[in-house]
């Protein structure tokens, strides 16, 4: 069987991608186990608009019916927004929901994989995965950082989440290989905040920049992806300070109730959101907003330069 044949693409992503016209892909897992219904509806049909009124095309991926869908009809968008019994899908999941049919949402990585495999260059996401804080014992490391080093897609983020371990992130992914760039900023931004305490390899002044340094390094043959940290906007942003105390109690709660695995992530964010009195929520969907509109300029640059 063709690895294409398990792709499930709407005939206006299909008909862009054929004709060469910027694509940004988007990830499900946002939708049902990043925020409330129909809060979550309401933010996918706006992110697309963004991304259509900056000239792109959206393409939200999930996997259904053993499919790995490629922009979703609005019975699929309200299954995944309304998360009744949708899991989640990272890389070692894949070969499992294919067999089940299990309804999944996927992750940074798996959107990544799928946009690869539609022939899609450009996704827009909240913030990557990375090294858990205790990571160096745990191993708890995310798949985004392996798929960054692998599948050649420009990932367009506001840095990693807080949650993390910036600075062994930053290491893994200079170990990998992965160009971290910096939207209009030389420092790495951490999700809610602004700045991280950590530098970026490359400042980039505009998006035409930044689909020419993507163009240059799968033209002489590298293989991977590209990330690019962009800043949420000065309105938005949350005092480092202040959010980095939360987080922290984030952290000891999630130990003290034994949370682990992939729901250690859902459960941060929820209680992060709860103590910040829906802030942080705020945050998280403006940021998501700003980086579709700038992964779409990018996507729109670097259609122009293929």
């Amino acid at each position: 069987m063709n690895p294409m044949d398990y792709l499930s693409i709407t005939p206006e992503i299909q008909k862009a991608i054929a004709a060469g016209k910027p694509v940004v892909a988007l990830e499900s897992t946002i939708l049902s186990h990043g925020m409330p219904w129909p809060e979550n509806k309401s933010f996918a049909h706006e992110i697309e608009d963004i991304i259509r009124a900056e000239g792109a095309v959206p393409a939200t991926i999930a996997v259904i019916g053993g499919k790995l869908k490629v922009g979703l009809t609005p019975d699929e968008l309200d299954l995944m927004c309304k998360n009744e019994n949708v899991a989640k899908a990272s890389r070692r999941d894949l070969p499992i929901f294919l067999t089940t049919g299990q309804t999944a949402a996927t992750t940074v990585a798996t959107t990544m994989i799928v946009a690869a495999m539609a022939g899609i260059s450009v996704f827009a996401t909240g913030g990557i995965g990375g090294v858990h804080r205790k990571g160096e014992v745990t191993m708890d490391i995310s798949a985004d950082l392996q798929e960054l080093a692998h599948t050649p897609v420009t990932v367009v983020c506001a840095g990693a989440k807080m949650i993390l371990d910036i600075g062994r992130t930053l290491e893994y992914l200079e170990t990998m290989g992965v160009p971290v760039l910096g939207m209009r900023t030389s420092e790495f931004p951490s999700f809610y905040c602004k700045s991280s305490g950590f530098g970026v390899d490359y400042r980039a002044e505009t998006e035409t920049e930044v689909a020419k340094i993507m163009a240059n390094k799968w033209n002489v043959g590298l293989t991977g992806g590209v990330l690019v940290g962009n800043p949420v906007p000065d309105e938005y942003a949350l005092d480092f300070g202040e959010m980095s105390a939360v987080v922290d109690q984030a952290l000891a709660a999630a130990e003290a109730k034994g949370v682990h695995g992939k729901e250690i992530t859902p459960f941060l964010l929820a209680y992060i959101a709860e103590h910040t009195h829906g802030t942080s929520l705020n945050t998280n969907i403006q940021l998501a907003y700003n980086n579709a509109r700038v992964a779409s300029r990018i996507a729109v640059e670097y259609a122009k330069l293929k």
